[in-house]
């Protein structure tokens, strides 16, 4: 879909910084394309505690037109939600998903109740060179039909290195599940993990880029995102600095979870038109 004019200044000069960045990035093979199934790199909270939409309003879940959960979101304007370009895509299709298949919503812990605030998409903005999870660029930008009352999040500054410093602790939020071949959470969660160094990244996934990747979690795994947080926040000093990507399995010792750099995608420039 062509590009959405409108919006927040912030998502619309993460969108014109991630097409300036573009010829940047990765065009590699999958690392674990000769791995068995259930080895390979998975877009996908374990291990973590109940967590409450009062105390993350900018966190959001993305359903079809029938209310199933697919993937997570961080509401970074009233009328922009930040997401993972993998969300935007039909597993089963490959297609790009259509801005009336997907429903935002917010405001609703429990997924199961009708709380909160369903919002429609108007555009539905996918970065450019966006291949597939384990080759960087996994990044969306849903721009909705109606701005939302809920409490946006502030995005990482442009350039941010001290975000991303090795053994900070940043908190992930999600709905997906709890354990790896579990069921998701109805509920909303959230767990701490640490940032890790880019070597221990690389050492975990031969096409980590750390242009566009940053990793985290534990080298005994235990705590980590998974199947159905993807596109969800990863947030540190209150600030959204990723987007749930991709890992092999969930919480596995020495396979961090891997999370879209989202400093590197937001312009050095803050008062781009």
């Amino acid at each position: 879909m062509g590009r959405h004019t409108g919006g927040s200044k912030a998502a619309r000069s993460l969108r014109r910084m991630a097409v300036a960045g573009a010829v940047t990035a990765l065009a590699s093979t999958n690392p674990l394309a000769n791995a068995e199934p259930s080895e390979q790199a998975q877009p996908r909270v374990l291990g973590g505690t109940s967590s409450s939409t009062d105390a993350a309003p900018w966190a959001v879940a993305l359903t079809d037109t029938y209310g199933n959960h697919f993937c997570g979101g961080t509401l970074v304007s009233a009328g922009e939600v930040v997401t993972a370009a993998h969300c935007a895509v039909d597993p089963l299709t490959g297609a790009q998903r259509s801005a009336e298949d997907i429903q935002v919503v917010a405001g609703r812990t429990d997924l199961r109740s009708t709380q909160g605030t369903v919002g429609s998409v108007q555009d539905v903005w996918v970065h450019p060179e966006y291949r597939d999870i384990t080759s960087g660029d996994d990044l969306a930008v849903l721009s909705l039909s109606e701005p939302m009352p809920q409490r946006p999040l502030p995005m990482v500054e442009p350039g941010d290195t001290e975000a991303y410093a090795p053994g900070t602790t940043a908190r992930v939020y999600g709905w997906g599940r709890t354990s790896e071949n579990g069921p998701s959470s109805d509920t909303l969660r959230s767990v701490d993990v640490p940032i890790n160094a880019d070597d221990s990244c690389k050492s975990a996934y031969a096409n980590y880029d750390e242009r566009s990747m940053f990793c985290a979690g534990y080298p005994e795994g235990g705590k980590d995102a998974c199947a159905g947080d993807s596109g969800g926040p990863i947030v540190a000093d209150g600030k959204l600095i990723g987007v749930v990507s991709y890992g092999t399995g969930c919480g596995r010792p020495g396979t961090p979870g891997v999370y879209t750099r989202l400093a590197n995608y937001v312009p050095l420039a803050n008062d781009l038109p």
